[in-house]
């Protein structure tokens, strides 16, 4: 295990990285986010739960700055950065890899890693972290000359992953990492995730609706639903609910699907 994983284990037991209180984002006079709290402690995966147009994505942008909050706190690190520029999060500590992945196509996959540490100027750790990711992503380092545009779709995921990892992060948004995936390729990448969190340290929120699978490598689970946070316990938990396996994995309960409704009174204000 690696000094950094052995002091996020020690880490775990302290204040959280990431707090986010009672926040309200909009598009246009729509609100996408409704008074959503939520924490996100060293070391851990925390995963976020929800359907389509539940308010996943839009609470990760709203986090790495590419959307602002009309109301609440996000705290990180003990500074509130709600409304930060994405490019001083990003300096901060929080790389945000998106939905769909977003490699940059005309580019080979060793000048999108290499753009990945653009806000570095350590060039020894930039080296050492390239062959970290060729370590955890052998396919990346095969065709470290190739096109990222001419990738599979799960090597365009590991990429945008691995980018991710170039800049050194202190914490991890991943937005749908198994969208569009083979159910093989999914269970490779979350594998990979699991070990990152594990061997290299990395903190983790992720954001997906492939609830059995990001329940099963998480350690704290959110669900959101109508832009708001409904449901929240340890991943092992969540994993054994209801209604979690009636709504999410297809598991049929004692009342008829789309009947049932969460029963848990509004927080927000």
């Amino acid at each position: 295990m690696t000094i950094v994983a052995e002091r996020s284990k020690v880490e775990t037991a302290t204040a959280p990285v990431l707090q986010v209180r009672n926040i309200e984002t909009f598009y246009g006079p729509i609100m996408a986010i409704r008074g959503v709290s939520l924490e996100v402690r060293p070391g851990q995966i925390v995963t976020v739960l929800g359907a389509n147009g539940a308010g996943k994505t839009t609470l990760l942008k709203t986090i790495s700055g590419v959307m602002n909050p009309q109301k609440g706190e996000i705290i990180y690190r003990g500074a509130d950065i709600a409304g930060m520029e994405p490019d001083r999060v990003v300096r901060a500590g929080i790389v945000h890899v998106p939905e769909g992945r977003e490699v940059f196509p005309l580019l080979t996959v060793e000048e999108n890693l290499r753009m990945g540490a653009y806000v570095r100027s350590d060039q020894e750790g930039v080296r050492r972290d390239q062959d970290m990711v060729y370590s955890y992503f052998p396919i990346l380092a095969e065709r470290r000359r190739q096109a990222a545009g001419t990738l599979s779709g799960g090597q365009q995921q590991m990429l945008a992953i691995g980018r991710g990892l170039m800049a050194a992060p202190r914490l991890m948004l991943l937005d749908e990492p198994s969208l569009g995936l083979s159910p093989l390729l999914v269970k490779e990448i979350f594998a990979i995730v699991r070990r990152l969190n594990r061997e290299q340290g990395v903190t983790m929120m992720l954001v997906e609706q492939n609830a059995k699978v990001a329940l099963e490598v998480a350690d704290y689970g959110y669900v959101m639903e109508l832009g708001r946070i409904v449901m929240a316990d340890e991943a092992a938990r969540l994993l054994q609910s209801k209604d979690i396996q009636e709504f999410y994995l297809g598991v049929q309960g004692d009342t008829q699907r789309g009947q049932k409704r969460w029963k848990q009174k509004k927080t927000w204000r």
